[in-house]
């Protein structure tokens, strides 16, 4: 009832949002600006104190970690509302484009952050068919629409234009994280070469500010009577009872192989 009182001071009070899995528009499990945005909304709409956010990410989509990032940047400033990052297992790739977000980035000593980089996997059928007796047909209008086409040989040319692609997409990403930590940045060759690096070696690196745990960096902060509100996304009725279970258990299989990628 405090904070309906006149004249008497409320506790502060500080939002904290987990951003938990992998990034991209697919999926309900999935981190996308769509699914977040009510979220982050709700979390900055009463001008808290501060917005912690708890990032535990293996990357993903590029731009969805880019609109989620420009999201959080944009009600931060909007409400005047600092932000602090909180990674626990990993904040790599996406997940360490979203903890930029923030004005500050906290992690365990043993939390694995940085992959400053692009990737794209995929993979080649064209001599499974052919062993099968499959002939692969296909017809286009555009010399390129059938690029990386998985069940055709590679061609070179294709290649270099998604190269090409991709490093456009990683020099987007080094300006994102040069504007965010600045000076804060070690000169070291390694640092946008898609390395990743534990909690100690990373403050080295320029790539958080310490080592710390939300609750008892945000009580040396705010102080010791500062509370905690919690936002997430909502779960509908269907995801609830089991609803779309195979393609939950895909999406889930496709998240478990992005953090195994850093040995979690």
């Amino acid at each position: 009832m405090k904070r309906y009182v006149p004249f008497l001071k409320s506790d502060p009070t500080v939002a904290v949002v987990r951003l938990q899995g992998a990034i991209g528009a697919g999926g309900r499990s999935a981190l996308s600006d769509e699914a977040l945005r009510p979220v982050l909304e709700r979390a900055f709409k009463r001008k808290p104190a501060a917005v912690a956010l708890i990032i535990n990410s293996p990357g993903g989509s590029p731009v969805q970690s880019a609109l989620i990032g420009a999201r959080i940047r944009r009600l931060a400033d909007e409400k005047g509302t600092p932000v602090h990052a909180f990674v626990e297992d990993v904040a790599a790739s996406g997940g360490y484009w979203l903890a930029c977000a923030a004005d500050d980035i906290w992690a365990d000593y043993g939390s694995i952050l940085g992959s400053i980089g692009v990737i794209s996997a995929g993979f080649g059928a064209h001599i499974f068919l052919a062993r099968q007796g499959v002939e692969r047909r296909v017809y286009t209008a555009g010399e390129s629409k059938s690029m990386l086409d998985p069940f055709r040989p590679e061609d070179p040319e294709d290649v270099e234009r998604l190269k090409g692609i991709l490093d456009d997409m990683h020099v987007g990403f080094i300006d994102w994280v040069k504007s965010r930590r600045g000076d804060k940045l070690a000169m070291d060759e390694d640092l946008f070469t898609g390395r990743v690096w534990l909690g100690q070696k990373a403050i080295e690196m320029g790539l958080i500010d310490g080592l710390a745990h939300m609750e008892t960096k945000m009580k040396s902060l705010y102080g010791d009577k500062v509370k905690f509100t919690r936002f997430g996304r909502k779960r509908s009725l269907f995801s609830r009872f089991g609803a779309n279970m195979a393609q939950d258990a895909l999406a889930g299989i496709e998240e478990r192989a992005a953090f195994a990628r850093f040995g979690l």
